[in-house]
């Protein structure tokens, strides 16, 4: 297990279209990297496939942090980000090896038994939801420190993440359970505040990260 991989899931923070609002996408990841982020996973529903291109290169572009793109392989490599995260009914792990240049990073989304295989060629897992969200409808139900223990404790070594509901509270208990960190959307996004908010999770993950 790469220690800057495991350094780079700390703290992953993954973007919603409606809790960004209006507000600019790039200025709201710098505050939150201001507040302890340590990766991005660009995920923006309601965006046609030009526009989350043309965005995920202005965030490249200026990024002091990895970006991920989510569920679009072919956004992420035109972009230059340092990754993507696929979901079951994405491109499958395997295939998007055989196209990705090396050191490109591959995250699958794990949140049950029948999720495993697919993931077994990804770098990282996040498993989840840790709680029921109302960030992505079809999630499935929610795992908690038991649930996530068992897929964790299958991964084979692969570094896994806590995402879906995860609250600063929940920390201790998520890295207990197994993960190496947590992603979080609302937790961060929800209000203004976004450097205040991530660095409630930073702290409580503890010092040593901030960029």
């Amino acid at each position: 297990m790469s220690r800057n991989l495991v350094d780079m899931l700390r703290l992953v923070l993954v973007t919603d279209d409606a809790l960004l609002a209006d507000r600019d996408p790039v200025a709201v990841c710098d505050g939150a990297v201001r507040g302890g982020v340590t990766a991005v996973e660009l995920r923006l529903k309601d965006a046609s496939p030009r526009e989350l291109l043309t965005l995920a290169r202005r965030l490249v572009a200026v990024s002091q942090i990895p970006v991920l793109i989510n569920d679009r392989l072919d956004v992420a490599l035109a972009a230059g980000a340092a990754g993507v995260h696929l979901g079951i009914d994405d491109c499958p792990v395997v295939l998007a090896r055989r196209v990705a240049p090396a050191g490109f990073l591959i995250g699958a989304s794990v949140g049950s038994d029948a999720e495993i295989e697919n993931g077994r060629r990804a770098d990282y897992w996040g498993i989840g939801p840790w709680r029921a969200t109302n960030t992505k409808a079809d999630a499935g139900p929610s795992l908690g420190a038991a649930g996530f223990a068992t897929l964790a404790a299958r991964s084979g070594g692969i570094p896994c993440v806590a995402i879906g509901g995860v609250r600063p509270g929940d920390v201790a208990e998520i890295i207990q359970a197994g993960a190496v960190g947590v992603a979080v959307v609302s937790g961060i996004l929800a209000g203004q505040d976004v450097e205040r908010n991530a660095a409630a999770y930073a702290a409580a993950l503890g010092s040593g990260f901030r960029i």
